[in-house]
């Protein structure tokens, strides 16, 4: 090893436009423009950090003044002709104004004097304005490149005048060739697998991936080990992400809980760990369909086992997996405890439903729904229109041996019945409840009818089901329709009623609105709406907000449903107090008696103090 190291950034810094990586589009234009001596006085390469924009600018500087290859790029900066700026240190006014000073220098050799300013978003306003005059009408043997990462920042003033080239980031698999050259000349052993890992790392940036390549060779020396180029750079090996596949795949928590808990040992960040494992996902689901293989960045060793892994899940099941990962991503960010969250989102993963067994559940759900609309379905009382009273059977007198069912008893009802499961005769298969009928459903025409009938019922046998209604044999109901139906209620029945009413509210309302109706009093019926005078506003939304339980029972005591409505009213004002005399007036001229009294005794009224 030499005495002064040179990085292998530096050391394989193109120096012609043949050697740059990724960036065809601009060289190109470049050469052309130099061939057709189409040179334009201000150029600005943006694009992301180590694509090459620096030495972009370097390369056409070389090239546009014919310098010698020998000469080292960062060795550019010394001639006369080329000067470098960095505007993240030289961003103020005087700064421009050197610039503007040098410009008016010709070249002392070659054709063009070239300045390159490298982050030039950096300049403050009152630089770019110091120099927007010159980079307008410059020299014309002046030319201008500007380099930067944010070209956002730049005054339009300034792209307005330069010709813009964006640079793009380089691919993985441009990345791995580019190394593999420099480990061949760097002799170096290295495998395809751990090429891809520096490769995706450096996130399309040539510099970052010859930095990583540059780390590996001072941990590993020039044999480069897959597994310690994993523990080198800290990132999680494509095994883990295939073994975490394999738990998911099985459903087994305890082991994706005990992968969990070694990466963290391992000192695996939960975030990039994430990152990994949702570009996993979406290898995964592009290898569902292998037309997509040519979009996965990977070895072909790699491309072979998510194809295999791949045939165990559906695109919706890897779809929600990535759904489940990629919101755990931004939820980690500001997580009390990531290390709880990132083992919620590993059991989420793995005690997911699969997309099989929700379309089986499906499936089911429709055959059932298709086998309940072919067949006879359970009656309703508010789809089903009561039948006619010539329509309804007639119910036969209960035997001296058949109880007649309770008020509490419970009335069932069925559907799809076989023939085989009619009741015994006299009996009913619903206990003391009686068939009132059977009813034809979905346009099923009667077959021959039994000969023998249930004594408590009439019953049909129908094409592929036998519906059976069970009529409500109920007391409650019966009483409900022995009560009269009253056409008109008048105010002076519920006056009457009203106390009586009050008293059998009981449990039905709580106590405090029982209180507060014995303080109201109805003052007039009109069109079913019974008016009720209030005290104030709280009893008036109390009553208001039990108004239906209210309503129910009293129509259980008048058989007649009324609206239950509230008006608060000032009490009556009393009529002012007359004086004593003149009371007494008017008492003897309402009561001859009292008058006579006075004329005969000569009675007077008496002030006690």
């Amino acid at each position: 090893m030499s005495e002064h190291y040179k990085a292998l950034t530096r050391k394989y810094r193109p120096v012609t436009f043949d050697d740059i990586v990724s960036q065809q589009h601009v060289s190109e234009t470049l050469k052309n423009a130099i061939e057709g001596n189409r040179l334009s006085h201000a150029y600005l390469f943006c694009g992301p950090r180590g694509v090459g924009k620096t030495t972009m600018a370097r390369v056409l500087a070389r090239t546009i003044n014919e310098i010698e290859t020998s000469v080292d790029g960062e060795a550019l900066n010394q001639t006369l002709n080329i000067i470098e700026v960095d505007a993240a240190s030289n961003n103020k006014v005087e700064d421009a104004g050197r610039i503007r000073e040098a410009v008016r220098i010709p070249p002392q050799s070659g054709k063009y004097k070239i300045f390159i300013i490298d982050e030039v978003h950096m300049l403050t306003k009152s630089a770019f304005n110091a120099l927007l005059k010159t980079l307008e009408e410059p020299p014309a043997h002046a030319i201008f490149i500007f380099a930067t990462t944010e070209p956002h920042k730049v005054l339009p003033t300034i792209l307005s005048r330069v010709q813009r080239f964006d640079f793009k980031p380089i691919s993985v698999t441009e990345i791995v060739e580019r190394l593999k050259i420099v480990c061949e000349q760097e002799k170096i052993s290295i495998d395809d697998e751990s090429l891809h890992i520096i490769a995706r790392k450096a996130d399309g940036a040539l510099r970052d991936a010859l930095g990583l390549l540059d780390q590996v060779i001072a941990f590993c020396g020039s044999e480069i080990n897959y597994a310690e180029l994993q523990k080198t750079l800290n990132v999680v090996g494509t095994d883990r992400l295939f073994e975490l596949t394999e738990h998911i795949k099985n459903s087994d928590s305890h082991a994706g809980i005990k992968l969990v808990n070694q990466l963290l040992i391992d000192g695996h960040d939960i975030q990039e760990f994430l990152i990994a494992l949702t570009e996993h996902l979406r290898n995964l689901l592009l290898s569902v369909d292998k037309r997509n293989m040519f979009a996965i960045e990977a070895s072909d060793e790699v491309k072979q086992r998510l194809a295999e892994s791949a045939g165990f899940f559906t695109e919706e099941d890897l779809l929600r997996m990535l759904h489940i990962v990629h919101e755990a991503q931004f939820k980690i960010r500001e997580a009390q405890q990531p290390k709880i969250l990132l083992e919620i989102t590993v059991l989420k993963l793995i005690r997911m439903e699969r997309s099989e067994g929700l379309k089986a559940l499906l499936k089911e759900i429709n055959l059932l729904k298709k086998s309940l609309g072919e067949g006879a379905s359970i009656p309703s009382k508010s789809s089903n229109p009561a039948p006619t009273p010539s329509a309804r059977p007639t119910k036969p007198a209960a035997s001296a041996g058949q109880s007649k069912p309770t008020v509490n008893e419970p009335v069932s009802r069925v559907s799809d019945v076989t023939a085989s499961q009619n009741p015994e005769p006299g009996k009913s298969m619903f206990g003391n409840a009686s068939l009132s009928g059977l009813r034809p459903r979905n346009g099923l025409k009667p077959l021959k009818k039994k000969e023998e009938k249930p004594e408590n019922g009439n019953a049909e046998i129908y094409e592929g089901n036998l519906a059976l209604a069970v009529s409500y044999d109920k007391a409650e109901d019966q009483e409900k329709e022995n009560i009269p139906k009253k056409q008109t209620v008048y105010l002076h029945e519920v006056s009457t009623i009203w106390e009586k009413y009050i008293d059998g509210l009981n449990e039905a309302v709580p106590s405090f609105v029982r209180i507060t109706l014995q303080s109201t009093k109805p003052i007039d019926v009109k069109s079913k709406e019974l008016i009720l005078q209030c005290n104030d506003d709280l009893a008036a939304r109390l009553i208001e907000e039990h108004r239906e339980t209210l309503a129910d029972n009293l129509e259980g005591i008048m058989g007649q449903k009324l609206r239950l409505r509230c008006v608060v009213r000032e009490s009556e004002k009393k009529a002012p107090t007359e004086d004593p005399y003149t009371r007494f007036k008017e008492l003897q001229k309402k009561d001859p008696r009292v008058k006579t009294i006075v004329d005969l005794f000569g009675a007077e009224i008496e002030y006690v103090i």
